[in-house]
């Protein structure tokens, strides 16, 4: 029994494959590998770069919570100092500080 293989005009027997065929099964395979390969490089850069902006943030709040416990214990030590009141203000505002907790 034979099949006919319209796009090349050649006919095969059953179980056979041409060489040209089968090389362009497997360059199609590659060229679908190597796109898949490119768009998982492309996601982990994405992802590296929402990991560094997550961790810059992380690291910026414990910064605030750090400066804001500072400030709320020290808050006795700006009172005393002429202009300490203001200044205290705008650091409260700077580090993002609570003043009603203060």
């Amino acid at each position: 029994m034979y099949f006919a293989n319209k796009s090349k005009g050649h006919e095969t027997e059953k179980g056979e494959v041409k060489t040209t065929e089968l090389l362009d099964i497997y360059i199609l395979n590659l060229a679908v590998t190597l796109g898949m390969f490119v768009v998982l490089i492309f996601r982990a850069w994405i992802e590296l770069k929402n990991y560094r902006m997550i961790w810059k943030e992380l690291e910026w709040r414990e910064t605030y919570q750090t400066m804001g416990r500072i400030l709320k214990a020290e808050k006795d030590l700006f009172a005393k100092v002429e202009g300490g009141d203001e200044l205290y203000q705008m650091l409260c505002e700077i580090f993002k500080v609570d003043e009603e907790k203060t």
